[in-house]
Formats: structure tokens, C-alpha cells, sequence
């Protein structure tokens, strides 16, 4: 039985990239990969609006310098993606297999070239099995349908253990407007931008400038609050089409409309970053992290990003051990404006610190809720109204092993 979709609610539904009107994926096995499902496309029905984010790193991957330039004609209308390969750091020839990359599926599409964005992900260094590319871009282009997200959603994995899909509707000057996503990401994780591959759709009618503006948001809001390992890759990108399908009345002002849609996509993006954090390499556990009483929202995402990349505290999550001292001394070194004598800490809820010291002796309550899968840490610094609220994995053995063998 479906529930009316109300004015003024997000309603989330089942889908992804292809919940939005107007989109087909695909998903196929091109030969990068022993077997899984290794090359993916995304579609518009017709030429979309698009925004996207890159990394932050100084080392990019060919696919993210191609992309880079393609969307600042704020219009697309389909993204290729391989896993497996990250075409990254390979010079010049690999520019040149990220824009053939493109050229094969414009013209598998009918498309020009320039409206056409690629991606990649895995190991860096290895140049592209170009014939694979060349003989599965057909491939994957005669395999596209609105049903097709999930095998696109499986063709873009790499260490990630499942898919991660989100949707959600809402009503738009009455008028229903969905949007969908993908994503993947497991290690290399840390909240510096899109630290994965994200790839969002909707139907929704907004010029570039605002969908640029709305992903800016989401992608704070989300992505760059999330940490595995604080690692961040060479190919890092959120991508973000927009093919008014939908048409509802354009998003030109900052009104009701706007604010719900933003509302909305953001939801979406954090749904996707939460099961990044989830899936993280080896994790067992995801921490939230609340940081508030900060001097500022800049000192409370300094300190918070101090605790979530703390070798020490992860540990300290995955042996369920509620070791505080680990997380003032991680709040001591963060830069943040600290005063010591007045930090309050909470974890699961139970009062550890006041004023700087033990709150109490006995910690066995606050030691099991650190053995719970979800755990809750809560910093009060009594300086302002600054705020923060990140979501981070436990760092184990299992993580160690994965990535000493990532290549074999």
C-alpha cells in the first residue's frame, strides 16, 4: 500500500540512481575484474543540469581532470564508470583513455562528447585494459534501463562489501520530484570532500548555479562529515544530474521550495555516507560523534576531525575499552580553542567527564554501550555555539589485512 506523499515531508523510497524519471543504468563485467561487475553508465533520457565536487588531493586521476573540465558547462547527460583501475597517475596516456573513455560512450549514445563524464576507481598506477573498455562501452550502453541501477550500483564496488543506494520523494510546488542515488567507498574515507564516488540524479527543473549551491550543501552536510581512515584519494568525485523530468516550477530563489529540496537532497547524500561509514574497510562498528560548546562551527569540525582520525580512539571503539582520555587528547592537539577545565564528555549517554576530570569511577555502563555496533560520543567544550556531527568507523586487524594486500 503506498503512502500519499504530503506537502512539506520527504518521504524515502526504495531505488537509486534510476528512482528519478527520465534515467537508465547499467551494469556489466568488461574484463577489468576476474569476474564481478566492473564497468557502469548512467543515463539521462535528455540533457541534464549538472554540479559536481572533486578531491581535495593534489594528486588527481585522470578521469577527475576530464570531468573537471566537461561540468563547468553546468549540462550532462551520461557518466561512464570502471572499477577496478583507478587511472591514476599515469600521465599523459591516461588523459587520453579517460577521454576515449567518453568518446566511446558518446557515440554508443548518439551523444557529444562533451556532454559525457567519466570516473574511475581502484588501484593506482596501472593503466587501462583499453580494449576491455572498448569492447564493454557497447556493451553497457545496449544494456541501459530504468531497471538498471542496482547492476550499476554492483559495478562500481571495489573492497566495498555491499551496495549502497538511497531515494527519497517530495512535493514540490505540488508537483512530486524524486531523488535517487549511489555510491562507493570504503577505505581511503575522510571528511575532505566526497571522499568516494557519489553519483546523484533527480528529476527536479534547477539552473546549474542552484544545483551547485544545493550539492555544495549536501556534500558538507554528509560526505565530508564521514571518516574511515583519513585517507583521501586521487579520485574522489560527487556528480549531481538534474533532468527536470520532473516539472515542477523552477528552483530560481532561495523559498520554501529550495529549502525543501535541499532538505531532500541532502537526506539522500547522508543516507549514502552513513553506509559508506558502515562498509568501512574491516570496521565492526560506526561511532557518531557530536562535538557542540565549540568557539566556533570551524573548532568544533576541528576537533571532531581529530577524534574521528585517532588511530587511538578507533581502537579504542573496536575493543569497546571507553578510554576518554584518548578523545581530550585528541581535542588538546586538534587546533581548536580548548579550555581544559571545562570539557564535558558523554559516551552512550553516561556522564564521563565534567570540568575536565573523571566524572565518576565507575565506567562499566559507558563500557557497554562501547560494545554496542553503534556507538554515541558527545563533547560539550563550554566556549560557544559552535557545533559538529560526524559519524566515523572502528580501526581493527581486519582493515591491516585487507590493505597489505590490495593489489594481490
Amino acid at each position: 500500500m503506498s503512502i500519499a506523499l504530503e506537502t512539506g515531508r520527504i518521504r524515502k523510497i526504495d531505488g537509486g540512481v534510476t528512482a528519478p524519471q527520465g534515467y537508465r543504468a547499467a551494469g556489466v563485467h568488461c574484463g577489468i575484474k576476474a569476474s564481478r561487475k566492473d564497468l557502469a553508465l548512467l543515463a539521462s533520457d535528455r540533457l541534464a543540469t549538472c554540479a559536481a565536487l572533486f578531491t581535495a588531493n593534489a594528486v588527481k586521476a585522470a578521469p577527475v581532470l576530464v570531468s573537471q573540465e566537461k561540468v563547468q558547462s553546468g549540462a550532462a547527460a551520461a557518466i561512464v564508470v570502471n572499477s577496478g583501475i583507478a587511472n591514476a597517475c599515469t600521465g599523459a596516456p591516461g588523459l587520453a583513455d579517460a577521454r576515449e573513455m567518453a568518446a566511446l560512450t558518446a557515440h554508443a549514445l548518439g551523444l557529444s562528447e562533451e556532454f559525457v563524464l567519466v570516473a574511475s576507481t581502484g588501484v593506482i598506477g596501472v593503466p587501462l585494459p583499453m580494449p576491455d573498455l572498448r569492447r564493454g562501452i557497447p556493451q553497457v550502453a545496449r544494456a541501459l534501463s530504468p531497471e538498471g541501477g542496482a547492476d550499476a550500483a554492483e559495478a562500481i564496488l571495489t573492497t566495498d562489501a555491499f551496495t549502497k543506494t538511497a531515494a527519497a520523494q517530495v512535493l514540490l510546488g505540488g508537483v512530486p520530484v524524486t531523488i535517487g542515488g549511489m555510491a562507493k567507498g570504503a577505505g581511503m574515507i575522510h571528511p575532505n570532500m566526497a571522499t568516494m564516488l557519489c553519483f546523484l540524479t533527480t528529476d527536479a527543473v534547477i539552473p546549474p548555479q542552484r544545483l551547485r549551491r544545493a550539492l555544495r550543501t549536501a556534500t558538507e552536510r554528509s560526505f565530508n562529515r564521514i571518516s574511515v581512515d583519513g585517507d583521501t584519494s586521487t579520485n574522489d568525485a560527487i556528480f549531481c544530474l538534474a533532468n527536470a523530468c520532473a516539472g515542477n516550477p523552477p528552483l530560481v530563489e532561495d523559498d520554501e521550495s529550495f529549502a525543501l529540496f535541499q532538505s531532500a537532497l541532502t537526506d539522500v547524500a547522508e543516507a549514502l555516507a552513513l553506509q559508506v561509514v558502515r562498509d568501512g574497510e574491516g570496521a565492526s562498528k560506526v561511532a557518531t560523534l557530536t562535538v557542540r560548546g565549540a568557539r566556533s562551527h570551524e573548532d568544533a569540525k576541528r576537533a571532531a576531525t581529530a577524534i574521528m582520525t585517532s588511530p587511538l580512539v578507533k581502537t579504542a571503539v573496536y575493543g569497546g575499552e571507553p578510554n576518554w582520555g584518548r578523545i581530550v587528547a585528541a581535542v588538546g592537539r586538534s587546533g581548536a580553542a580548548v579550555d581544559p577545565d571545562a570539557i564535558e564528555m558523554w559516551i552512550g549517554g553516561h556522564l564521563v567527564v565534567r570540568d575536565g576530570i573523571a566524572a565518576t569511577d565507575d565506567l562499566s555502563s559507558a563500557a557497554e554501550a562501547m560494545k554496542r555496533p553503534a556507538v554515541e560520543i558527545a563533547l560539550d567544550l563550554h566556549l560557544g555555539s559552535g557545533t559538529f556531527t560526524g559519524w566515523f568507523s572502528d580501526l581493527n586487524e581486519n582493515y591491516v589485512k585487507l590493505n597489505s594486500g590490495y593489489m594481490s
